[in-house]
């Protein structure tokens, strides 16, 4: 009974044990977990490390002359390591040393919280130890620099606890500006020049050895980083303030014309470069963005399709400008369908100029069918010759194939030739019309369009880019001088009537095809308004065109109208600004002061010249600081203007102080050509501006 009660006894007391010891465990273990947790955690993360890729400084988009259209900037998450062993050596004297003067400099820098605000938030994060502590998010370069000889920080990253997490990001200075040929670069979305030269402009990754904190920050281990290779610099040939000009002429009309979207591109007739391309469409509160790269998109061409079925009939000498074709009134039936002159003119036997001329799409259909109904292939032949059944080649990912219709195959009808004629049954981008204009406009030599001129490393050109010519001759030169003298006409005699200029002589040709809308057809009598052509035409510099596709049922239509204004607008800011003075013709901006004078300026300072000069000052009208002096009739009268800081005011007549410093305060960035008073703006007086925004001035 005795060794009974004595095994019992040693069992009990075993078992007692084990559960004591047990509980201890769980104790211990709940203890670790809920107590300890976050400091054992971020010890497990701090033994914890991974090789990273370090991401390479992208390169830089240039324009031509220099200014910057896409650059990469750095920016900077800061967070804080409060555990680092650098803060918390001695009790935390380091930090508690430095703390105030660093809440001061903190505030003083951001200017979002005071000293003492900053003070309690960085003496919580200190309390809670926080190893991942966000102090700043999307910190600049210059505020980094500030930053870094800040007391504490200036210490050093382990003995300040302070964690920069660079991320580059890409920026475009000049916002909307040839933003879609220059690339969108966002969540590694890329078109445009961004994309074309992708290869280039990324540069190569480096590799970094880092240790993870609590958080998931990272801390690199010294001693092993292998340094990223930036990109290269891309320099392009794109001019700033051409490519402002014409968004500016562009923007204008299609807020005008409520036009659902357009294009407008510049190019260098010499050379093939293209000096700018504008592309904008509607987008949502009747605003306008660079969406789309229209100018690469085939398209119906139109009228401006003409200019090819004149150069197959002359090339092949099936006819003369001489030669005579019946307009019938402006309407003709070919195969039970009817051919319509867009506009009402009346006309019937007139020369083939007179046709081109106003447009007539009775006389081009005619001709067509006449000459080459019973061998259709010798007139697609000819746009084969342009290459216009192919892509133009230009440097710039996204260019879309054109559409021409073959003799023989399932679209092919009776009917296909004759519309073809004007433009219709078949589709052309932009480019590869002005590809053809410029053609023209280089005495029959085809050049290949481009936008780089060449790709730099360290300032250092290591690869650059020709004119390539993609034809020596389109047509003989026979042919060629019929072609110019046609589209000379056009703007003399013809549909561009009144796009001619004073000062130098414009060569086009105007074009209004009516377009599908989807699925409705041709009900919603949509209108495609375009003009293509060059200037000077004595001695051709740039070939222009514009392409604008108008709201259903607008009340204007018309290229002459619509897309006419616009080409006006660029050529004559591009006359000004790069041709007038290498060209042999009136100078347009030099005017006698002698008979009717103007001058503007500061308010006060007309009004003292006046004193000085005893001016009878006839009649003052408004307040503003800028006023105007000019000779009306017999008297001397000053007019004054507002200024307002979202509009453009007029500068004409200005010096180039007042007009400097006046647009200068507007936020406005000034581009200056020539001597004296101001001639030209390239923002017309009364626009809208933003602050950022290029103007062109032109003086006299």
């Amino acid at each position: 009974m005795d060794v009974k009660k004595d095994i019992l006894w040693r069992v009990y007391l075993a078992f007692i044990l084990m559960a004591i010891v047990g509980t201890c465990i769980l104790g211990k273990a709940i203890y670790i977990q809920q107590a300890q947790g976050s400091y054992w955690r971020g010890m497990s993360d701090s033994l914890h490390q991974r090789i990273i890729s370090l991401e390479a400084e992208r390169g830089t988009i240039y324009s031509e002359d220099g200014s910057m259209l896409s650059t990469s900037i750095p920016q900077f998450d800061i967070y804080i390591d409060f555990m680092a062993d650098g803060l918390r050596d001695k009790n935390g004297k380091r930090f508690k040393e430095n703390i105030d003067s660093l809440s001061i400099c903190l505030s003083n820098l951001f200017r979002d919280r005071s000293s003492a605000e900053y003070k309690y938030l960085l003496q919580t994060g200190y309390r809670e130890k926080d190893r991942y502590f966000l102090l700043r998010k999307k910190m600049s370069f210059k505020e980094y620099q500030q930053l870094k000889t800040f007391p504490l920080v200036r210490l050093g990253r382990n003995k300040s606890g302070f964690i920069p997490d660079k991320k580059i990001i890409r920026l475009n200075p000049y916002k909307m500006l040839a933003y879609r040929t220059i690339g969108l670069l966002r969540d590694s979305h890329k078109v445009g020049l961004e994309l074309t030269y992708d290869k280039y402009l990324q540069g190569t990754a480096g590799k970094r050895l880092v240790r993870f904190i609590a958080g998931g920050a990272s801390v690199p281990v010294d001693d092993y980083e292998v340094e990223a290779e930036n990109g290269k610099d891309v320099i392009t040939t794109l001019d700033v303030n051409i490519q402002d000009v014409t968004e500016n002429a562009l923007m204008k009309m299609m807020v005008k014309n409520e036009a659902a979207h357009g294009c407008a591109i510049v190019m260098e007739v010499k050379t093939g470069k293209i000096k700018a391309i504008a592309n904008l469409g509607h987008e949502r509160d009747s605003l306008y963005w660079e969406d789309y790269n229209y100018a690469i998109t085939p398209t119906e061409p139109g009228s401006t399709f003409k200019l090819v079925t004149m150069l197959s009939l002359l090339e092949d000498r099936k006819i003369n400008l001489k030669s005579n074709v019946d307009l019938n009134g402006g309407t003709w039936q070919v195969y039970r369908r009817t051919v319509y002159d867009s506009e009402k003119h009346g006309l019937f036997n007139v020369t083939v100029k007179q046709a081109f001329e106003h447009s007539s799409n009775v006389g081009m259909a005619k001709l067509a069918w006449i000459h080459y109904g019973s061998n259709p292939s010798q007139f697609i032949n000819h746009i084969k010759k342009l290459k216009l059944d192919s892509l133009t080649g230009i440097d710039l990912k996204g260019e879309i194939r054109p559409s021409v219709y073959n003799p023989g195959s399932r679209h092919w009808s009776n009917t296909t030739l004759p519309w073809m004629a004007f433009g219709y049954n078949l589709t052309l981008s932009p480019l590869q019309m002005l590809t053809v204009y410029n053609a023209v406009a280089n005495n029959g030599k085809m050049m290949r369009p481009y936008l780089v001129n060449e790709i730099r490393e360290d300032g250092r050109p290591i690869h650059q880019f020709q004119p390539t010519i993609m034809k020596d001759s389109i047509c003989s030169k026979s042919t060629l001088r019929q072609l110019q003298e046609c589209l000379e006409g056009v703007v003399l005699e013809g549909t561009g009537k009144g796009l001619q200029s004073s000062y130098y002589r414009i060569a086009g040709k105007t074009g209004t095809a009516l377009v599908a809308n989807g699925n409705r057809g041709y009900t919603d009598k949509i209108y495609q308004s375009t003009f293509a052509g060059y200037f000077p035409a004595d001695d051709p510099q740039y070939t222009i065109i514009v392409v604008i596709k108008n709201k259903p049922h607008a009340a204007n239509f018309y290229g002459a109208s619509v897309a006419g204004p616009v080409f006006k607008e660029i050529s004559d800011q591009i006359y000004s600004l790069k041709v007038s003075k290498n060209h042999n013709t009136v100078d347009a901006f030099k005017r006698s002061d002698s008979g009717y004078y103007s001058y503007a300026g500061y308010t006060k300072d007309i009004r003292k010249i006046a004193e000085q000069l005893e001016v009878n000052v006839a009649r003052a009208d408004g307040k503003g600081n800028y006023s105007r002096l000019f000779k009306q009739g017999a008297d001397t009268v000053m007019s004054s203007q507002q200024i307002s800081m979202k509009k453009m005011p007029m500068l004409a007549g200005m010096g180039l102080k007042d007009a400097v410093y006046l647009c200068e305060n507007l936020g406005l960035r000034v581009m200056v050509r020539g001597k004296g008073k101001v001639a030209i703006q390239s923002i017309a007086a009364g626009q809208n501006i933003s602050k950022g925004q290029i103007i062109s001035i032109q003086l006299n």
